[in-house]
């Protein structure tokens, strides 16, 4: 039986081959598309864990501050600190924008981090080169995705920073490197108006009769400065006493401050179910479609492969060949065809995933469960073929 097999794939070895290429080749981009998707969930949650904190304070009813925007005042994190659980408190804004660079630019998310060392909730936990920022101001620390260098100068928004420090695997939820500075500059660029935008905000202003309203001083200069105001932030990060629930504290916060608290697994839920739901469906619909073609691949050369060899099928009924061993010998071409796909595409897709833009993350088991779907798939695939074979009459071997 395994003989029968052998010498067949041996004499069409040619074919055999190629289709295996051009199989893996599909395989491979399959095996790619989920490490996309396992990329994408691994970004979220690195973006949670550089964030190094235990729960996330934003503004009441939104899904900031990464999914949505959140604005909160600045000096919450005062009175945030004074409830009982709470061990530390930093502010952070985070803006997705083109930091320019001389005349190109790159797709980053800035994030405004607090003065403090590191270990601070909300700065990079580790440098590969560099320093962390010690300045109030025109400093940052990149990652090295960006593929800028120590020195560096970074134009965001009218103002320059000077890299001063690299790291790793900094992203956003989107795989967008991540770019730190000081969250004074990180509160400008995000919400302090142009000069052009401040000017045109004070002529309507002085042009509504309301705020002119007599013996009423000074609420012009208020409703102004209300609209040139950056005492804002995107976000709170807390940190708890390991003896205190996340749940507990977050309760607390929601209570007294009217605020929406997230602990971890609530962020997670936010950035894996809401903000990478569409992709994930699209990824996999993707994988379906890369499915139905590898088994029409396969089902297509299994069975132009058992109609070259219909008289050799009818001279082994016509001899006594069982229907069992002609059915084995085409489902082992099948495995084999198959299993030479899988080996082209796992190869395929380990040297193909470092060159992606986006993050690919290839987990053993997607391999494992790619690997047994694959034979599923040259099993079912072998099925026309195989009834093809069943229904050939042993007299055609003794015909013209």
């Amino acid at each position: 039986m395994i003989s029968l097999a052998g010498r067949d794939i041996l004499h069409a070895w040619g074919k055999f081959i190629f289709t295996g290429i051009g199989l893996g080749l599909l395989i491979g981009v399959t095996l790619t598309m989920a490490g996309v998707y396992r990329g994408m969930v691994d970004d979220g949650k690195v973006l949670l864990d550089n964030s190094n904190a235990d729960l996330w304070v934003v503004q009441k009813d939104t899904l900031g501050p990464y999914a949505e925007s959140s604005s909160i005042p600045d000096d919450l994190w005062r009175s945030i600190l004074t409830l009982p659980g709470v061990a530390e408190t930093a502010n952070a804004t985070y803006l997705t924008m083109q930091v320019g660079k001389g005349d190109k630019d790159v797709r980053a998310m800035v994030v405004g981090i607090t003065p403090g060392a590191p270990g601070t909730p909300g700065w990079p936990p580790q440098l590969i080169a560099g320093r962390q920022i010690t300045r109030g101001h025109y400093e940052a620390v990149v990652d090295i995705t960006t593929d800028f260098q120590l020195g560096d100068v970074l134009k965001i928004r009218r103002n320059h920073y000077t890299v001063v420090g690299l790291t790793r695997r900094m992203v956003s939820s989107s795989g967008d490197p991540i770019v730190f500075i000081p969250i004074k500059d990180a509160q400008e660029a995000q919400f302090l108006k142009d000069n052009d935008a401040i000017l045109m905000q004070r002529r309507r202003t002085e042009a509504n009769s309301t705020f002119n309203r007599p013996g009423v001083p000074g609420l012009l200069d208020a409703v102004i400065a209300s609209h040139t105001s950056n005492r804002f932030v995107n976000t709170v990060l807390v940190r708890i006493h390991p003896e205190f629930a996340p749940d507990e504290v977050a309760e607390l916060i929601r209570r007294w401050k009217r605020l929406t608290v997230y602990d971890r697994a609530q962020m997670e839920e936010i950035l894996v179910g809401k903000l990478i739901a569409t992709s994930a469906k699209q990824i996999g619909m993707f994988l379906v479609i890369l499915a139905i073609v590898c088994g029409a691949i396969v089902a297509f050369i299994i069975y132009t492969l058992t109609m070259d060899k219909i008289r050799e099928i009818a001279v082994l009924k016509l001899i006594g060949t069982s229907n069992r061993t002609i059915v084995s010998m085409i489902l082992q071409q099948s495995l084999v065809l198959g299993v030479i796909g899988f080996v082209v595409g796992k190869i395929t897709a380990t040297f193909a995933a470092p060159m992606f833009p986006k993050y690919v993350l290839l987990v053993l088991v997607d391999s494992i469960a790619g690997f047994f779907s694959i034979l599923a798939i040259c099993v079912l695939s072998s099925i026309v073929a195989i009834r093809m074979a069943l229904k050939i009459d042993p007299a055609e071997a003794i015909g013209g």
